[in-house]
């Protein structure tokens, strides 16, 4: 999974939480319905913003959710996913992008594509992969040749790029294509009048991708000898900082332009979860959530702070309602059975799990929680800050 907005799940909550697995589970489960399963290896993070912001300015309506099947990513439970023109869009504007990123590797000689026959396997795949986005965009009013083109224009861009060219230059080909990507989500959601503001949201949004890709790579491609747009401009860290945080204040202006059903995971995302990937890409951030096992962070028992401990030597009596009671510990057989199923299933790499014999909740081995875990949890304002209001301090400039 890849992408640049990558929200943890201890601090988006509930809520959130499951609305956001219902756009990622729906991105994925489109790739696979209209381009088979290989396609869904393209499912990315970033991807799925376009299913939200979709529904984010026509609501919940009719046919948007229906219930998937038992995934491994999803602990091998069943649960609602977005299901409309949002996530076809996001899966056509993925298949393009993919296709763009691997033709990208060969151009470059990238690991074992520097090798003919993978190398040339690429290039059919990608080729594919061109085809079948193009074909879904069709389907929904989306020109993806617009992407296209932005990509065949993104070469010679880097190649005539040196120092003291403006590094927004570069950034321009890819801010062009998420822009499209986009104001499209207006026309899919019956609200022409949003696609200003939200070419001018993906735009920025595009540039924060590009930056953010050239920051963490920059230090990995000076080793490879690979072609970097801040190393190959000249451009600093710190005006790259100033660009981002730019990008930052501009999608916020836009997404204020906009007239959104509900606004909560869109803003969450865009907002408050993207301002933490540029604080963590310049290595700015940490994460304030400890992972034990004790933790209760399952979906089980929600995201938080852990219950209070309690001393078994006082008898229960203290204040407050008592502990929940205590599953017994499973047997070594009924132990190893479990954690044979666990592995089996991928549920011990891909989602909070119960210990096979200990029966505590344990975070997924993958889990990559990065965050400090704050934001407006607890506010009561579900993230939903461009309504204005006033019971948190988000530090997001947008009226919190």
């Amino acid at each position: 999974m890849f992408g640049i907005v990558r929200p943890c799940t201890h601090r988006l909550g509930d809520r959130f939480k499951t609305e956001w697995m219902a756009h990622l589970c729906g991105l994925c489960l489109a790739l696979r319905g209209d381009h088979g399963q290989f396609a869904r290896v393209v499912t990315n993070y970033d991807g799925l913003l376009v299913s939200v912001l979709t529904e984010a300015q026509s609501g919940p309506a009719p046919g948007a959710r229906r219930t998937a099947g038992p995934c491994p990513l999803r602990g091998m439970r069943t649960a609602p996913v977005a299901n409309g023109e949002g996530a076809r869009l996001a899966a056509a504007v993925s298949l393009v992008l993919a296709s763009a990123k691997v033709r990208d590797h060969v151009a470059d000689r990238d690991g074992l594509l520097a090798r003919a026959p993978l190398a040339a396997a690429a290039r059919t795949v990608a080729r594919r992969w061109d085809r079948a986005g193009a074909r879904t965009g069709a389907s929904l009013g989306f020109d993806t040749a617009v992407l296209v083109d932005a990509v065949d224009r993104q070469g010679g861009i880097e190649a005539l790029a040196g120092p003291g060219t403006p590094v927004l230059r570069v950034t321009e080909p890819t801010e062009t294509a998420t822009a499209a990507a986009f104001a499209h989500t207006a026309t899919l959601a019956g609200r022409p009048g949003n696609a200003p503001a939200l070419a001018e949201a993906g735009r920025y949004f595009g540039r924060l991708a590009h930056l953010l890709d050239a920051v963490e790579d920059q230090a990995a491609d000076a080793a490879a000898g690979a072609w970097n747009p801040l190393t190959a401009t000249g451009t600093p860290l710190s005006e790259a900082r100033r660009l981002c945080d730019d990008a930052l204040h501009g999608i916020r202006l836009a997404l204020r332009e906009a007239e959104f059903v509900d606004a909560g995971l869109a803003h969450r995302l865009l907002v408050h979860e993207l301002r933490t990937s540029v604080d963590r890409a310049f290595g700015m951030s940490s994460c304030g959530h400890t992972g034990t096992a004790s933790a209760g962070h399952g979906p089980e028992q929600g995201f938080g702070t852990a219950p209070p401990s309690w001393d078994p030597g006082h008898g229960g009596g203290g204040f407050g309602a008592p502990p929940p009671p205590q599953k017994p510990r499973r047997g070594l057989l009924a132990g190893c059975a479990v954690s044979i199923g666990l592995f089996c299933t991928c549920q011990l790499c891909c989602t909070d799990f119960e210990g096979p014999w200990s029966r505590k909740k344990r975070d997924a081995w993958c889990d990559d929680c990065d965050c400090d875990c704050g934001g407006c949890d607890g506010c009561g304002c579900d993230g939903g800050c461009c309504d204005g209001c006033d019971c948190c301090d988000c530090g997001c400039d947008c009226g919190c």
